[in-house]
């Protein structure tokens, strides 16, 4: 026990009074140089979690999840869909009317537009938010984009048709003219009323029916009169629209040039203030085939004469309607007439008229007219716009009215028309005829462009 040195425990602190702060005391230099651990943290107090605050916290997690997840598959789509497709070149495609999301996109599928339906399909629930997918005719661009092809049917820019009706045609020949249409569809209810249909170029989607079309130049023409009555001049011998209209139907028929009409008008409107017959051919014809429009022939003698409700050479003032279905130059034309002191007007072989204030003025005009009719005769290899009877047939009786002749240039003596002349000789056993408001250059028949200066083809008619 002596041997061995006695091991006493010292506190490694020394203690102090109490409060004051405790003193290190280290028992010896190596102690003093070893780091000294620090006091052990306090006990963390356990706190139970509540059920909600643990279901928002799982529940945003889940969210924001969810969320990148979305954003990762919407850059994907928008990737996929801006990709360009396989269509080689431009097409145009019939969507049909009703069709769902899912038929448009095997349509287009099948069309070759796209490639994956799904894709289209997935897209076009996406992009619902700026309209639904239209039905109508379409051009998809070539390698259109999924994006495209939807952009370009919610858009609805579908693929427009045109269909120009000339001016002057009546009611029933324009009605002809849109059942022609082959984009048309349906059936017009009935011809609507001779001058209540504005000609114009008119522009339609593929299905849009021939009775809508109808509507449309209806209301066109109600309103394009609306105007014009309203800014007419105020000593007119024309007392209501519709009466306008009349008129305006005649001027159309007698001159298609633009630079005539204010002064065609006038010479009509100097013959109503002067209770003149207006002795105007179109009216003529009108009278005998009505909404036909055309006689197939010239106008015979007897025809002038021959009483019809339309014929001005027989009845005095305006007829009870309209001959055709004037533009709105002609309405305009009549609405603000020309003021001149004419009452005669003749064809000049140019296309349009020589005018006089009397009578004798006018018969120079024919004459001249006459010479230019005989000069052409001897050129041309047959007769244009005549009607020859056969060599049998019975000759004019003497003091007969004279033939009509083109664009206005008629008359009947001893009273010529607005646009008189009287009649020429003819050889016996012949009758001559000239059809006064057909088969001219300037006949609306022949042309199908609004302005009439492009001949074109003339669709076939019923035979009057």
């Amino acid at each position: 026990m002596f041997g061995r040195r006695r091991q006493q425990t010292v506190p490694p602190y020394e203690t102090t009074p109490a409060g004051t702060s405790p003193r290190l005391s280290p028992r010896s230099p190596s102690e003093a140089i070893k780091p000294v651990a620090p006091p052990p943290p306090p006990p963390r107090v356990r706190r139970p979690r509540g059920g909600l605050l643990s279901a928002l916290s799982g529940a945003l997690t889940l969210l924001l999840v969810v969320a990148l997840t979305g954003l990762v598959a919407v850059a994907l789509l928008e990737r996929e869909v801006t990709r360009p497709g396989p269509l080689p070149a431009d097409k145009a495609i019939v969507i049909p009317r009703a069709s769902g999301v899912s038929e448009i996109a095997e349509l287009l599928r099948r069309e070759g537009v796209i490639e994956r339906q799904i894709l289209f399909e997935a897209y076009a629930l996406l992009s619902r938010r700026r309209g639904p997918l239209r039905a109508g005719e379409y051009l998809f661009k070539a390698n259109a984009s999924v994006e495209a092809a939807i952009d370009t049917l919610i858009g609805g820019r579908a693929i427009l048709h045109a269909v120009t009706i000339p001016e002057g045609l009546t009611s029933e020949q324009i009605v002809a003219r849109l059942r022609d249409n082959e984009i048309l569809v349906g059936e017009v209810a009935q011809v609507p009323p001779e001058g209540s249909l504005l000609p114009d170029t008119y522009r339609f989607e593929r299905g849009m029916t021939r009775q809508q079309i109808v509507n449309l130049m209806q209301a066109k023409q109600r309103e394009a009169l609306a105007q014009i009555w309203s800014r007419r001049a105020p000593d007119l011998p024309i007392k209501t629209p519709q009466e306008l209209v009349i008129l305006a139907s005649i001027v159309e028929k007698e001159t298609g040039r633009a630079d005539e009409r204010h002064r065609v008008a006038g010479v009509f409107v100097n013959r109503l203030q002067k209770r003149m017959r207006l002795q105007s051919d179109p009216t003529i014809v009108y009278g005998l085939v009505g909404g036909k429009g055309t006689l197939g022939r010239g106008i015979l003698r007897s025809e002038i004469e021959k009483p019809t409700p339309y014929n001005t050479y027989v009845i005095p003032g305006l007829p009870p309607g309209p001959i055709a279905n004037p533009g709105r130059a002609a309405m305009e034309a009549v609405a603000n007439p020309l003021k001149t002191k004419d009452l005669y007007f003749v064809a000049d072989g140019t296309g349009g008229h020589s005018f006089a204030e009397d009578y004798e003025a006018h018969q120079r005009n024919v004459l001249k007219w006459r010479q230019i009719e005989r000069a052409r005769a001897t050129t041309l290899e047959g007769p244009v716009d005549r009607a020859e009877p056969s060599p049998d047939a019975p000759a004019a009786p003497a003091g007969a009215a004279g033939p009509a002749g083109p664009a206005g240039a008629t008359g009947a003596a001893p009273a010529p028309a607005a646009g008189g002349r009287p009649a020429p000789a003819t050889a016996p056993g012949r009758r001559s005829s000239v059809d006064a408001s057909e088969g001219t250059p300037r006949d609306p028949l022949l042309n199908r462009s609004f302005d009439l200066n492009s001949p074109q083809t003339v669709p076939v008619l019923r035979a009057p």
